[in-house]
């Protein structure tokens, strides 16, 4: 991950994702009302004479299995490269391999809906062991970079109690709404790390992009040349923080607002209608009321 593709490819992945469970969810939501909305931590892919069903858990198990391997063999020299940074990224995804691989079979053998409460664990799971591996990472991010992959951990924070509270209650849209747009956010800002902290021409002013530096590793670094210019990296980190979540609520607002729009016509006019009929029943039901109490001159009364 330690790489520009590395952190764009997954980054655009995770991203897709998350966009892909905000509109299910909302369409869910907004199509089955709030008594019937249940969240799923996958949904499938409906296309005609086509079986993707399971498209986005077999995507998710196969850039694991992916990433895995490219952390832990050394291209294009094909052997093991024993890097502590390098298995703690390896290990994310190993968390992400058994949650799809778990979520894969279950939906395979038809058993996903009795076994919701295993997969939602997994899934929490793979937040957890994500915030826990980055709060722990063993290279010593400093500096702007640190700052960055702090805030990352802020997102993943996020997401990891989001999605413990999905997995207690499944019929929470909002909490199910946090989780999905988290997950968006966490794969925007893995692709805005990869420009910022890997593209020279995007480092700050007054900082720059060094190479071969030990206590890297001999990776890129970007190194700030004073104070002032590591703080005004900063600033910038947490504006971009700021913009790109904004970006992301107004994007999920407009979704939403799409959705609710779309099917709130067909609901209001059957609720118009439910109420009508109920009305009608009870203006029924008093007027029989009425007439069983009228007196019945016929015998006099």
């Amino acid at each position: 991950m330690g790489t520009f593709v590395g952190h764009l490819i997954p980054g655009f992945a995770v991203a897709l994702l998350g966009l892909w469970h905000i509109l299910n969810m909302a369409q869910a939501f907004f199509h089955k009302g709030p008594d019937n909305f249940k969240a799923r931590f996958s949904y499938p892919l409906n296309i005609p004479f086509l079986n993707l069903r399971n498209l986005d858990l077999v995507l998710i198990l196969s850039l694991s299995i992916l990433a895995i391997i490219t952390q832990v063999l050394d291209f294009p020299i094909v052997k093991l490269e024993f890097r502590l940074d390098n298995f703690e990224h390896a290990t994310m995804f190993l968390h992400l391999l058994v949650y799809s691989g778990y979520a894969l079979f279950a939906e395979l053998t038809q058993t996903a809906e009795s076994l919701y409460g295993v997969i939602a664990v997994l899934a929490s799971s793979v937040f957890g062991q994500e915030l826990f591996l980055l709060h722990f990472h063993s290279t010593d991010h400093v500096g702007i970079e640190g700052q960055y992959h702090w805030l990352l951990q802020l997102i993943v924070l996020v997401s990891f109690l989001s999605a413990i509270t999905v997995t207690l209650s499944p019929t929470s849209f909002p909490a199910s709404l946090v989780l999905a747009v988290s997950v968006v956010f966490q794969g925007l800002w893995f692709i805005n790390m990869g420009f910022m902290l890997w593209v020279p021409k995007l480092v700050p002013n007054g900082c720059a992009l060094h190479l071969g530096l030990p206590a890297h590793h001999g990776e890129p670094t970007v190194v700030c040349a004073s104070k002032d210019a590591d703080s005004r990296a900063r600033a910038l980190a947490n504006l971009q923080f700021s913009w790109i979540l904004s970006t992301v609520l107004v994007l999920t607002g407009i979704l939403c607002l799409k959705l609710a729009s779309s099917k709130g016509t067909t609901g209001k006019r059957s609720a118009e209608y439910q109420k009508l009929q109920n009305g009608s029943g009870g203006d029924l039901g008093l007027t029989l009321s009425i007439r069983s109490f009228k007196p019945d001159h016929s015998l006099g009364v």
